[in-house]
């Protein structure tokens, strides 16, 4: 599955489905499903398409899936004026409309995905005022899919404006409701890694974002657990390019950073965090002014290896340290001293 909003990690379903999901197995007609949908709150109703829509996906019965909520979404157009002003109509419209947007970027149909984004979008608009938690996290959710659907298509400055508002809106939910999105909020981060052509911009964006993440990362769940573990990946991803490309200065923020999450959901020290501790290392070696601190470090990971068995790694800076004692001999120097002028 692509790194879309129908990833179970991006929103897990905090709804309890069984019900509804046992009486949308007795009909068939689309309008007696939706009006099961509309008879149930609007998480418990999402949660339902949403987790069916993933379900499908994984088992490569995504174009099933589409077929179904289609009709739904024909079903709602068709009625046209007569919900017109019915909320919950129009919410759960565009729910569906949002989800199908994922399963078309799923499918690499995305001509269809921004057809029925921009209509997820319309309806949204008819109340432009509406700022409650429903409207919120379609938007959000929305937001996180179109800004893949334009990074897909090399249109970054447009994806990146997108999934700043994505991260927005998690945001103000995670505040109220971080049990159910937090994960979201720490997902659409993760999105940002990946349509940011700039790494300075990126990088201010990750650490603007990080005492705001932090307040709720020790509220530890699974789903934010997981989602954070990506984060993780993603920005220690960002620092082995920067690595690799010499900027070994921009490297060290990035390993900090994924550090300091890293700690939030492994309060324990584990293998994850010393070979992240050092590659940090390493990379401060290759900066004149931090190498002291770099090798204070990584001797401190020398003796952290030894403890928890970590033969490979304690190889590894062995080698980092006996390299960068070998590089600091002014070769020049003994050169000239063989060979005076």
């Amino acid at each position: 599955m692509k790194p879309l909003s129908l990833e179970p990690v991006f929103l897990p379903a905090t709804a309890d489905t069984a019900n509804i999901r046992a009486r949308l197995k007795k009909v068939r007609a689309p309008e007696d499903s939706i009006s099961s949908l509309l008879g149930t709150d609007f998480d418990t109703a999402y949660d339902t398409l949403r987790t069916t829509a993933a379900a499908g996906t994984a088992a490569d019965e995504a174009a099933q899936v589409t077929s179904t909520l289609a009709e739904m979404d024909s079903v709602l157009s068709a009625a046209g004026s007569e919900g017109e002003n019915d909320s919950q109509r129009i919410i759960l419209h565009a729910a569906i409309l949002q989800i199908l947007t994922a399963l078309h970027i799923e499918q690499n149909s995305l001509d269809d995905a921004a057809v029925t984004a921009a209509r997820a979008l319309s309806l949204l608009a008819r109340d432009p005022k509406r700022k409650d938690t429903p409207f919120l996290q379609v938007l959000g959710c929305l937001l996180y899919d179109i800004s893949h659907l334009h990074g897909e298509r090399g249109e970054f400055k447009q994806a990146e404006r997108e999934v700043e508002k994505s991260i927005k809106v998690f945001e103000r939910l995670a505040k109220t409701n971080p049990d159910r999105y937090a994960s979201p909020h720490v997902m659409a981060l993760n999105g940002a890694t990946s349509v940011y052509r700039n790494r300075v911009k990126q990088a201010e964006l990750l650490a603007h974002y990080q005492v705001a993440t932090s307040t709720y990362l020790h509220q530890v769940n699974e789903g934010v657990s997981e989602a954070t573990g990506r984060l993780v990946d993603s920005i220690t991803s960002e620092g082995d390019t920067l690595a690799q490309m010499g900027r070994h200065r921009e490297a060290m923020q990035y390993y900090t950073r994924a550090l300091k999450y890293l700690t939030k959901i492994e309060p324990e020290f584990t293998l994850r965090q010393l070979r992240l501790s050092i590659s940090l290392g390493e990379a401060m070696l290759k900066v004149n002014a931090m190498k002291d601190k770099g090798i204070h470090l990584l001797n401190t990971m020398l003796h952290k290896a030894t403890k928890i068995n970590a033969t490979e790694e304690h190889r590894r800076i062995v080698d980092i340290l006996f390299n960068a004692k070998s590089s600091s001999l002014d070769i020049l120097g003994i050169w000239h001293k063989i060979f005076p002028k």
